[in-house]
């Protein structure tokens, strides 16, 4: 039971409290609000012919305008909300929880398993992740899952370096050898004792990730890759290119969600990163 509650309290020390993180974490929250809630605030649905196409903004009834087939622009923004966040959360925890696995088996056994482990990590880090990522949901189809494959497999190369030499770091601390004199099972030592030393890491580089497949599903969804059954910004965005003259909100509105999303995560890891910093500072 000890163990059980020293993990969230050493989340909470480690993140502190600073306006980044309170401004992050509102967006964020503020995000997660919009995209479980769309049903009941889009004053549309997703796909709904809702009014006369290419309205401008501030038209009555429609906000934030509508599209080339007469779709309100701010139900779309909404809707779309909810596939970044799928897409975010789902692929940035499956290659946090890969990353994870392979790092700590690597830094904590060492030898031929880290060697096999990291070439492996290392080849997978020498393919541009995008181009692979628009290569695998190519091959296994426009679906939502597909894109969430994709990312998982271009983003926990990465996070296995990292928590790798956070292993290494702490295999020759003094309670991990302690641990293994008293015979403890390896993975008990590495979930007990090193991984939540690990913690401050890998919540930061959460956010990151989250950001970076809800960019690299955005652009899957601009280029005509992604599932054209769900409403996303980047299909937004891809859709509004050839009237970004005539119809500039079709495609600027979807973008600023875009914007603030990325900004708030971004707040969110870099206020979490300080935070770690400043705490690793005062017990110095």
């Amino acid at each position: 039971m000890r163990y059980f509650y020293s993990v969230p309290r050493s989340v909470l020390t480690f993140c502190g409290f600073n306006w980044q993180i309170a401004n992050g974490a509102g967006i964020i929250a503020l995000l997660a609000l919009v995209a479980f809630g769309a049903s009941p605030i889009s004053p549309y649905g997703a796909w709904e012919i809702a009014g006369t196409p290419c309205l401008p903004p501030l038209s009555p009834e429609h906000l934030l305008g509508t599209d080339m087939l007469g779709r309100d622009v701010l139900s779309g923004v909404i809707y779309g909300a909810q596939s970044s966040l799928l897409v975010g959360l789902a692929s940035a925890g499956a290659a946090i929880v890969l990353g994870i696995v392979v790092g700590a088996f690597a830094g904590y056994y060492g030898g031929i398993v880290d060697d096999i482990l990291m070439r492996f990590t290392e080849f997978l880090q020498t393919m541009p992740g995008l181009a692979l990522a628009l290569v695998l949901v190519a091959v296994l189809g426009p679906s939502i899952w597909s894109v969430v494959i994709a990312i998982t497999i271009v983003s926990w190369a990465p996070v296995a370096r990292l928590i790798r030499a956070e292993f290494l770091s702490l295999r020759g601390r003094e309670f991990v050898l302690a641990a293994i004199v008293l015979g403890q099972r390896n993975t008990k030592i590495i979930l007990s004792q090193m991984l939540p030393n690990a913690l401050g890491p890998i919540v930061s580089t959460a956010s990151l990730k989250v950001s970076s497949a809800i960019l690299t599903e955005s652009t899957i969804s601009f280029l005509g890759l992604g599932d054209t059954t769900r409403m996303s910004w980047g299909m937004m965005i891809g859709n509004a290119q050839g009237q970004l003259r005539e119809a500039w909100w079709m495609s600027v509105f979807p973008g600023v969600a875009l914007f603030v999303t990325i900004l708030g995560l971004t707040l969110l890891s870099d206020g979490i990163a300080r935070s770690g910093s400043a705490r690793k500072q005062s017990m110095l």
